[in-house]
């Protein structure tokens, strides 16, 4: 088993601001409220930072693979310019429609990947996210799920996790 802790991020709603819309494009992002504060205190207490997300649109042909793989490099690029940085984004891009699979939440595939890749320790990392299906696929692998209110600031959580708001 592995020793590092890590904090899993939902993207849309919790690193995002949720809109009710497909968010692919850098000028529909926002973050949500104190989002690199949060990253920055979840930074100094050891976590890596990873972000599962769900991205049906490339299946259901609304935008492609590359333009979230651009919209997570903008999306880096910004952490970055406040000093924090989110060490890996798995997404994906598949839609129940077009078949199963076993990397789109609630399964727990991109998880899994996460703990050989990073060396995670499962017991002592947590995934926030606003949907049960977030929380499920954590939980299959033996992580803490933290279900959340869409849009709300990330500081308003990580004392489940850190004990403080930082």
């Amino acid at each position: 088993m592995g020793k590092n802790r890590a904090i899993f991020l939902d993207r849309d709603g919790v690193v995002n601001m949720e809109r009710n819309e497909y968010t692919y494009r850098p000028e529909d992002f926002h973050f949500t409220p104190g989002l690199a504060n949060a990253l920055k205190i979840l930074k100094k207490q050891g976590f890596i930072i990873i972000v599962i997300t769900n991205q049906s649109g490339i299946a259901k042909g609304i935008y492609t693979r590359g333009d979230v793989e651009n919209l997570h490099r903008w999306m880096n690029a910004q952490l970055a310019e406040k000093g924090v940085a989110i060490d890996e984004i798995y997404f994906c891009p598949h839609h129940p429609s077009t078949g199963k699979c076993f990397c789109r939440k609630p399964d727990n595939l991109l998880i899994q990947k996460s703990i050989g890749r990073f060396g995670i320790n499962p017991s002592g990392s947590f995934m926030i996210g606003d949907s049960k299906r977030d929380v499920e696929a954590a939980e299959k692998t033996g992580i803490k799920g933290i279900l959340v209110e869409k849009n709300l600031p990330l500081t308003l959580h990580i004392n489940k996790i850190t004990g403080s708001y930082g």
